[in-house]
């Protein structure tokens, strides 16, 4: 279902049971997947492709150039994946050929109103942004993390699987999985807890990870020794792992 007044592209490929709201403006060599509702006056730029079951809001705009002196007109993309909800006036730019061309929103995200998510991002599976939150470009996080209102992420900033930020913080370093991190510049506070018995982690697994942070953020051991003293002492669970290899990997440092 089209409205009227929509302006959509001729070479724009529409699925079906797409619904298009008035007003709204979808570019050439978009794809927008089946069952997706795209809401009043949306605007979707060239080269972006939008899963099937999304939800855009009015005034959102998705696909625009990349906010960067560094884009040089090249071609970019925007992909969003399967059930994400954008809100009111979410704002999305298109990857840059220096940050590999892509940015990308995975499947059931939660994108509040306001939220801004520049180019080369690349955002997992159900995440929240809570309204306002202003991502700049290059930054990664990862599956089921939520962050705050008003929060602003630091470019090349990478925030870890299940991680909390509380509202108005400022992260300008890595966030490790499974943390509760909050302020200006944000800092540490532990686990996060509720956030993870609600997402079904295992007792042993969270007395697991409780060793670890406990180890890495709260004894006076350099990184590699707190390193080898987790693989000597601690449980080699999946979760443990992905933590050790965030750490690991950091370019930007860990969130202390």
């Amino acid at each position: 279902m089209i409205h009227p007044t929509a302006i959509v592209d001729n070479q724009a490929e529409i699925g079906a049971d797409v619904t298009i709201g008035p007003y709204s403006v979808v570019a050439a060599n978009v794809k927008i997947g089946k069952g997706s509702v795209i809401g009043p006056h949306v605007t979707i730029e060239p080269f972006v492709t939008i899963g099937a079951r999304c939800y855009i809001f009015q005034y959102a705009s998705v696909g625009a150039i990349p906010q960067t002196i560094d884009w040089g007109g090249e071609e970019s993309y925007v992909v969003i994946g399967d059930g994400t909800v954008i809100r009111e006036f979410v704002t999305i730019n298109r990857g840059t050929a220096s940050g590999g061309g892509t940015t990308r929103v995975g499947e059931e995200n939660f994108l509040m109103a306001y939220c801004h998510i520049a180019h080369d991002c690349q955002l997992g599976r159900r995440v929240i942004l809570a309204n306002n939150t202003t991502l700049a470009g290059h930054i990664t996080i990862g599956d089921c993390a939520t962050l705050g209102g008003l929060t602003a992420v630091h470019q090349f900033s990478r925030i870890g699987e299940y991680a909390f930020v509380g509202g108005t913080s400022g992260v300008d370093k890595d966030i490790p999985p499974y943390t509760l991190a909050w302020g200006n510049r944000a800092k540490l506070y532990g686990l996060n807890t509720i956030g993870l018995k609600r997402h079904g982690f295992r007792p042993e697994t969270l007395a697991a990870l409780k060793k670890v942070y406990r180890i890495v953020f709260r004894s006076s051991l350099s990184l590699r020794e707190a390193i080898e003293k987790i693989r000597s002492e601690v449980e080699a669970l999946p979760e443990v792992e992905t933590f050790i290899a965030f750490v690991e990997s950091s370019q930007r440092g860990i969130t202390r």
